[in-house]
């Protein structure tokens, strides 16, 4: 794909306020929130840690989403600078709870952020009463400070617990997960559609368990905003990744992008379209306790609808016509 032009200072600070934000609350303003306990003013982190510790079970109750939050106008220049949107094909019920599954991963999952974690491409307004929740890792909500952010954008945990809280408190509620998770991030290069979805079934299995409709998607672009260095099985470097998703959880990727002038490398990505299609939703009987079999049918089934979804779209946003999907 072709470059787009050089990203405007303002699209610039607001794309990088996303890994900056996380990055500044973890190295920054928790050491120093957490060294006011030894100043007189150590009544505030005592008390919000002692409301954390009431409050730790929220994130797996459905969070506590904030519409200003969601609209914050920092996200529209994120959005406008690769530009990103989302794209419906089918009416999504308010009658229905939904699994969404999030395909490619990427390296740092632009497209499912922008558009279900925020209001920027108006998903309130492409779905309406319909409340999204991406799941992330669960790890992220024992972090002060990180999990009220990451809450207020309607993000949840990935636990099962908090899946089945969503699925279970009502309609309209929409659960996105990203199915390839971090082990996919790792293998994101331009050019690739090879998703890691084949022996992962226990998405299928708790909409089955709670009659949730399974809707695929897929995010072109996702994978063609950064280059990645890729070591060998083997290597110390690959041996380093796998120590580092042990401990934290996820993969630590090499990668780069565009640099700050025209035509220079650096870490900002490529301001390239990324676009998430959304496909029809694909109905689930409600079965408490599902067989392997029944998981298996409709596993095949969503692995189906997703391939006719990418087929149907693939030109338009990009791929060649004699691309296909690869299931690992």
């Amino acid at each position: 794909m072709p470059y787009s032009k050089q990203p405007n200072k303002f699209q610039i600070l607001s794309l990088l306020q996303w890994p900056l934000s996380y990055l500044a609350i973890f190295w920054i303003l928790q050491p120093l929130f957490i060294s006011l306990l030894f100043t007189p003013l150590w009544p505030l982190p005592a008390f919000y840690f002692v409301w954390m510790f009431l409050d730790w079970k929220t994130p797996e109750q459905g969070g506590r989403r904030s519409a200003w939050v969601r609209n914050w106008c920092v996200w529209t220049h994120i959005r406008d600078y690769f530009p990103i949107r989302i794209l419906k094909t089918e009416n999504l019920s308010p009658e229905h709870n939904y699994i969404m599954g999030i395909h490619p991963h990427g390296l740092l999952t632009f497209g499912a952020f922008c558009n279900f974690c925020t209001e920027a491409t108006g998903f309130s307004r492409t779905f309406p009463g319909i409340t999204p929740h991406l799941a992330t890792l669960s790890w992220f909500f024992k972090v002060p400070l990180i999990r009220e952010y990451l809450m207020a954008k309607g993000v949840c945990s990935v636990s099962q617990p908090a899946i089945d809280y969503l699925l279970s408190h009502g309609t309209g509620n929409l659960v996105g997960i990203v199915v390839g998770g971090v082990g996919e991030a790792l293998q994101s290069v331009p050019n690739t559609t090879t998703l890691i979805l084949q022996k992962r079934k226990g998405f299928v299995r708790t909409a089955l368990q709670h009659g949730a409709y399974l809707v695929p998607t897929f995010t072109f672009g996702e994978t063609e905003v950064y280059e990645q260095v890729l070591f060998h099985k083997g290597s110390r470097m690959y041996k380093f990744q796998a120590f580092f998703r042990r401990i934290f959880g996820f993969y630590f990727c090499v990668f780069y992008g565009q640099g700050f002038h025209q035509g220079s490398t650096g870490i900002l990505p490529y301001s390239r379209p990324i676009v998430t299609v959304v496909g029809e939703p694909l109905p689930l009987p409600q079965i408490e306790k599902p067989s392997q079999e029944m998981v298996d049918k409709y596993h095949a089934l969503y692995m189906d609808a997703l391939s006719k979804l990418f087929d149907k779209h693939k030109t338009q946003y990009g791929c060649s016509d004699s691309q296909k999907l690869l299931f690992m």
